[in-house]
């Protein structure tokens, strides 16, 4: 199968994964809205730049360099050293989940008062906490089985990480109802542990149960020296660490910009509450609305790293060009079109899926971010294929802080409104700044 067919069978099927998911997750932030409220809703997001920190610094960079040094090897028929590297990833990233866990939670308190402004958050915080070391396992089995351009294993586990969390909070929900329990968000939260950790145990069964299982690799070699591979360590050090420094670094200046809106809104005379609403429905109603149909461009971009690094190893930089002008080219184009339709359609959207004028207020805002959205998720994912993460880090971290002069700057004067312009000039930054790294890189 020619490298172009690989793209895009993969891609359908993360794509198809990817709207199931969202639909379903749509059906669920309705229900969340319905049973908690908005302030709820902006409670249960508020936790989430905590989360994705953690994310960044245990599993997503290793996750990545997992993906690349796979396809690197792969390209070069080195089975078993693309086993060991997922070995690897795995003890160390796991490694990094147990530490955060611990940490978060005898920080909990700390973190609520002090970093996200609000002691309610603090048993959140705890719950959150035990879904990281089976997000580590999922993480790193995905980024293998990516590197090796196969999707039906990623997608299943997100498939069933996304229904199992559904049914368990729905299942909370019953309990509480029917046993005259007072609802919290909480279960909100101990449904996303059940779904990390089911993905977990799924992707694990998968890769034991496969033909390219680690075990035939780690039966052939002691564990001691298995661990002593110091070439395999030195290279998943060396791609993972400045990736993992990037996420960590982004999601620090993202936390800053999410937990900072609700504060700076309340210096534009709203209540905590009003802001907390606000909040809730900008991040758990209307962007997941806008980042709906970018499941394709998501698709997209996860196969085409390990493509473009495959590519960039075997030394066929003629063949890259085409490719990415198509790929890149199809991404603007979906975001043109979406855009025209959350213009037109944003306000009845926002009434008839959230019952909220504010929500539909956001969605036709937002619309005209998409094609810049949309085109970036490829666009960072092929230079990061490239292995110019220190390009990507500095075009994301400008991005940010755009968006952060956007909270501090815009907030106060003119409300919720002014971020969200500051999103759309952040956004077309970021296009024409990834656009001229790859006119320089290609030239």
């Amino acid at each position: 199968m020619s490298k172009k067919q690989t793209i895009i069978k993969g891609t359908f099927i993360l794509t198809i994964t990817g709207f199931l998911t969202r639909f379903m997750g749509f059906f669920y932030r309705i229900f969340l809205s319905h049973t908690f409220g908005e302030e709820g809703v902006g409670l249960y997001q508020l936790i989430f730049p905590v989360y994705a920190l953690c994310i960044s610094l245990t599993c997503a960079g290793i996750e990545m360099a997992i993906s690349r040094s796979v396809a690197r090897h792969m390209s070069m028929h080195q089975k078993k050293e693309a086993q060991e590297t997922l070995f690897l990833g795995l003890f160390l990233s796991i490694i990094l989940s147990l530490t955060a866990l611990l940490v978060l939670q005898s920080r909990a308190e700390t973190i609520a008062i002090k970093f996200l402004q609000e002691p309610r958050c603090e048993f959140l915080l705890v719950v959150m906490s035990y879904a990281l070391p089976f997000a580590s396992i999922h993480s790193c089995i995905c980024g293998y089985y990516f590197g090796l351009r196969q999707t039906k294993i990623p997608a299943l586990s997100q498939l069933i990480e996304q229904t199992i969390r559904i049914l368990s909070v729905f299942a909370c929900y019953q309990f509480a109802v029917h046993n005259r329990i007072p609802l919290t968000v909480s279960i909100a939260v101990v449904g996303l542990v059940i779904g990390e950790f089911s993905s977990a145990v799924f992707s694990a069964n998968a890769l034991v149960g496969s033909q390219e299982s680690i075990l035939s690799s780690i039966r052939k070699k002691s564990r001691k020296k298995l661990l002593q591979s110091s070439k395999r360590l030195h290279e998943l050090l060396h791609l993972s660490v400045p990736l993992t420094t990037n996420r960590v670094l982004i999601n620090l200046l993202q936390s800053v910009e999410a937990i900072s809106i609700p504060s700076q809104l309340k210096l534009y005379n709203h209540s905590t509450s009003e802001a907390l609403s606000i909040y809730g429905v900008l991040t758990g109603m209307a962007l997941p609305l806008i980042l709906f149909p970018s499941a394709i461009t998501s698709s997209v971009s996860i196969m085409l790293m390990p493509t473009v690094a495959e590519i960039q190893a075997s030394s066929q930089k003629e063949r890259m060009y085409p490719l990415l002008q198509k790929t890149i080219g199809v991404c603007f184009a979906l975001g043109i079109g979406c855009g025209l339709l959350f213009l037109i359609f944003g306000s009845w959207l926002g009434n008839f899926l959230f019952h909220s004028e504010t929500a539909g207020n956001f969605i036709v805002t937002l619309a005209w971010i998409c094609p810049f959205l949309y085109a970036n998720t490829a666009l960072v994912s092929v230079i990061n294929g490239l292995g110019k993460t220190i390009s990507t880090f500095c075009i994301n971290t400008l991005g940010l802080l755009i968006r952060i002069a956007g909270v501090f700057l815009a907030i106060p004067v003119f409300g919720i409104q002014g971020y969200l312009w500051g999103l759309l000039v952040s956004q077309l930054s970021i296009s024409v700044l990834c656009l001229g790294k790859l006119y320089i890189e290609f030239k």
